[in-house]
């Protein structure tokens, strides 16, 4: 099974790295995924300009056809995310709205982070969007409140609670990747 540990914040200074790193190496110790990085920033997708509605997979671009790639080959999904204004970042709508069938079927969970809520308004904002995909959002999470006290030269200290935290979550997206697989079998 394959992870897709998506980095949804693009912004310069950004912890989201740093969380990802973090929550990545959970998830490989755990050793129930294999997983692939989905930085946000990295794949610099432009503001959805496809001709045809991403129902239809009739992909023109080159960036869209190789991300449409990317997300199909995972098949679940670990979306680090803040929270901006109390909503998700708006380079994660776009990374959704580029795409549809490659999303359906497949669990998300989440490790939010930022202020006192822990980026929690992002994820409920985040979970409406999903489920119009077929996106399965799981109830297991990681919040992360008062980033900015936990992440120094680059790196995030988590505790003993966090780790347990991604653990439970890994474990419930292991028994749902292995439940959804038969609807995402033709």
């Amino acid at each position: 099974m394959k992870l897709g540990v998506i980095v949804a914040s693009v912004r310069e200074g950004r912890a989201g790295e740093a969380v990802a790193n973090w929550f990545s190496g959970v998830a490989r110790t755990h050793g129930a995924f294999a997983i692939e990085t989905l930085d946000l920033k990295t794949w610099d997708l432009p503001m959805l300009s496809e001709p045809n509605h991403p129902r239809l997979a009739k992909y023109t671009q080159e960036k869209t056809k190789q991300w449409s790639a990317a997300v199909g080959a995972c098949d679940a999904f670990a979306i680090v995310t803040p929270e901006y204004n109390f909503g998700a970042p708006p380079a994660l709508i776009n990374a959704l709205d580029h795409l549809y069938h490659e999303w359906s079927y497949k669990p998300a969970g989440f490790v939010s982070y930022g202020g006192v809520s822990g980026g929690l308004r992002s994820v409920q904002h985040a979970k409406v969007m999903l489920t119009t995909f077929k996106i399965v959002p799981i109830v297991e999470a990681v919040a992360i409140p008062f980033i900015g006290k936990l992440v120094e030269n680059g790196a995030l200290s988590a505790d003993e609670k966090l780790d347990k935290s991604a653990t439970a979550m890994l474990d419930e997206l292991a028994r749902w990747t292995k439940a959804l697989n038969a609807l995402r079998t033709p």
